[in-house]
């Protein structure tokens, strides 16, 4: 089973991206297979986004539409589960306590929460603790969410604004030491949930919907730019990537080669 980084930067729209002077930025458009103009779901909110990129429908099918969790009408299967099924160690690192839900119980070995208010840099604690679990136990699939680019950028100053574009960096960095980390090892892939406008996102607006994704790994053309995809495509992805059969309903498509 091949093994698998994901990372969440929450709000992080693709012209922050270029635009927040570190040079690890540059370097990802070299070593990926990226874009910076994927699509994500509608509601562009964070539980939503991630219910959609972790279960590969739409939020019109999963049933959340705001940041309060509600159990699915009709169960879907998502990446954690499926991992689980095929004998897969998952584990989850996450600066927002909502996100919980994405994963069922027991489909975690590992996980730890930080809220993001209750110190200056959770994003950081958060990389140390993930890659502290990856050396230590090897799991075969890693999330990790980092939040104070929506929270302490986007709301508290401004989508754009040099706070927003310092907090990006700064996640950014991070993503630089797991790919030193364990990129031999590791297909690492960044993508953001949404974008936003002003101090807020949830809207149809391009700044909103619009999200870049990175793809770094043997299975992808260093370099090369995707069109026409979606958050949707992530869990069918990984799944192939890792040997694990997607859930029959999932609408997305795999990108791996």
């Amino acid at each position: 089973m091949e093994k698998v980084i994901l990372i969440s930067i929450d709000g992080m729209r693709p012209d922050g991206f270029l635009n927040c002077g570190n040079p690890f930025a540059q370097e990802m458009m070299k070593i990926a297979s990226y874009t910076l103009n994927g699509s994500t779901v509608f509601p562009s909110v964070t539980l939503p986004c991630h219910t959609s990129l972790f279960h590969s429908v739409t939020p019109q099918r999963h049933g959340i539409t705001t940041n309060l969790y509600i159990p699915f009408a009709r169960p879907i299967n998502g990446l954690f589960e499926q991992i689980a099924n095929h004998g897969g160690v998952s584990a989850m690192y996450y600066g927002w306590e909502p996100l919980r839900d994405v994963s069922r119980p027991e489909s975690l070995k590992f996980s730890a929460y930080i809220n993001a208010y209750t110190e200056e840099s959770s994003d950081t604690s958060l990389t140390d603790m993930a890659l502290y679990r990856i050396e230590k136990s090897k799991p075969d699939f890693v999330f990790l969410y980092m939040v104070e680019t929506d929270e302490k950028g986007g709301h508290d100053n401004g989508w754009m604004t040099p706070a927003y574009l310092e907090r990006i960096s700064m996640a950014l960095d991070n993503v630089k030491r797991v790919y030193e980390a364990c990129g031999d090892e590791y297909t690492i892939i960044v993508t953001a949930d949404h974008g936003g406008h002003d101090r807020a996102h949830g809207t149809d607006l391009p700044e909103d919907m619009t999200i870049p994704m990175f793809y770094i790994g043997k299975r992808f053309e260093p370099g090369r730019q995707l069109e026409g995809i979606s958050i949707l495509d992530i869990a069918p992805t990984i799944a192939d990537i890792m040997s694990v059969t997607p859930a029959r309903e999932w609408e997305g498509r795999s990108l791996a080669k």
